[in-house]
C-alpha cells in the first residue's frame, strides 16, 4: 500500500516457551480506522505494545512511518503517537487537570491544552475534582484525553469504550470522527462487536496470535457466506400463500408468529427470494433483510477453525 503508516512483516512475539503473536502480516493506511478483534488472549494488546515499542519482537520487523519501531528515529515519531491502554493507572490523589499536566510533562507536551481537552470529554466541571471521586466512565474519559495530549497522528486504543454508557460511547465515536477528517489515523480493540461493525474501515480478526481474517465487515461476511436473515410482514390470513410461495426456494422458515415470519436464505439467493415475495403483492406489508452482525462473522470463523 502506497499509503500505509503501519507495516508488519513476519512479526512474532515469544514469552519463554509460549508464543503469543505468530507471523503476523499487516498494513494500516493512512487515515483508516482500523479494528483488531479477537478472544482474551488472541494476542491483540502484545501487539499494541510491540507496534509502540513498549514490547521489543522476537522476529519479524515493525515500522511505523516508513520508520523501524525501537529504532533510533522512532523517538521522534512516538511523539505523534497517542496511547490508550485498557487499564490506565493514574494517581487517585490528584485532580483531572493534575492528571493531564502530570502526562502532558512526560509527553514534552504543551500543559495549555489540558483545559480544552476536559472541556471536549465533559469534565471541564470535575477538573478540580480528585481522580478518587471519578466514576468508572470519567476515568475513561480522562484517560482518552491524555492519548489526544499532544495532537497525534496516530492512535492506539485498546477497550476504548469500557466504562462509558451509550450516550459517553456516541460522543466517544464522535470525536474519532471529527479526529479523523483531520487525518488521524486509529487502531482499537473492542470486545463490543456490534459497537465497531458499522464504525471502522476494516478490521483483523486475531486468533492464537495471527491473523485469522482480515478485510472490511462486508468482506469477511461474503467470505463467510452466511446466511441472510429476513422479517417479512404480511397480511392476516395469507400465511398459506405465503408458505406456497417460499416452498422451492431453498429457504428455511425459523418462526411463523402471528402475521411476522422470520426466514434464512443463502446470500446468492436473496434476489430470488425478494422477487417470489414481492409477487404476492399486497399479501406482504414489509420486507426487512439483515446481514449477519459481526459476532456472526466471529463466531462463524471460530467455528470454522474448530
Amino acid at each position: 500500500m502506497a499509503n500505509s503508516l503501519i507495516e508488519l512483516r513476519g512479526v512474532y512475539k515469544h514469552f519463554g516457551p509460549l508464543t503469543a503473536v505468530t507471523g503476523v502480516d499487516l498494513q494500516v493506511e493512512e487515515g483508516e480506522l482500523f479494528g483488531l478483534i479477537g478472544h482474551n488472549g488472541a494476542g491483540k494488546t502484545t501487539l499494541f505494545k510491540m507496534m509502540l515499542g513498549l514490547l521489543p519482537v522476537s522476529a519479524g520487523e515493525i515500522r511505523i512511518g516508513g520508520h523501524a519501531v525501537r529504532g533510533e528515529a522512532f523517538r521522534q515519531v512516538r511523539r505523534s503517537i497517542g496511547y490508550l491502554p485498557e487499564s490506565l493507572a493514574l494517581y487517585d490523589n490528584l485532580t483531572g487537570l493534575e492528571t493531564l499536566h502530570f502526562f502532558a510533562r512526560l509527553k514534552g507536551t504543551d500543559p495549555t491544552a489540558c483545559t480544552g481537552l476536559l472541556d471536549l470529554m465533559g469534565l471541564a466541571g470535575a477538573a478540580g475534582q480528585r481522580v478518587r471521586n471519578y466514576s468508572k466512565g470519567m476515568r475513561q474519559r480522562l484517560g482518552f484525553a491524555q492519548a489526544l495530549l499532544g495532537s497525534p497522528r496516530l492512535l492506539f486504543l485498546d477497550e476504548p469504550t469500557n466504562g462509558l454508557d451509550p450516550h459517553g460511547i456516541l460522543e466517544f465515536y464522535q470525536i474519532l470522527r471529527d479526529l479523523r477528517r483531520g487525518g488521524v489515523t486509529v487502531v482499537l480493540t473492542s470486545h463490543i462487536l456490534a459497537e465497531i461493525q458499522q464504525r471502522v474501515d476494516r478490521l483483523a480478526l486475531m486468533r492464537n496470535g495471527g491473523i485469522q481474517a482480515l478485510g472490511t465487515v462486508q468482506s469477511l461476511r461474503e467470505a463467510q457466506d452466511l446466511p441472510l436473515t429476513l422479517r417479512v410482514s404480511f397480511r392476516t390470513g395469507a400465511e398459506a400463500d405465503l408458505r406456497r410461495c417460499l416452498a422451492g426456494q431453498g429457504v428455511t422458515v425459523i418462526a411463523i408468529d402471528g402475521d411476522i415470519a422470520r426466514l434464512e436464505c443463502e446470500r446468492g439467493r436473496k434476489m430470488v427470494l425478494l422477487a417470489a415475495l414481492t409477487g404476492l403483492g399486497a399479501m406482504i406489508s414489509d420486507i426487512e433483510v439483515h446481514e449477519p452482525t459481526l459476532e456472526d462473522v466471529f463466531l462463524g470463523y471460530a467455528e470454522h477453525v474448530s
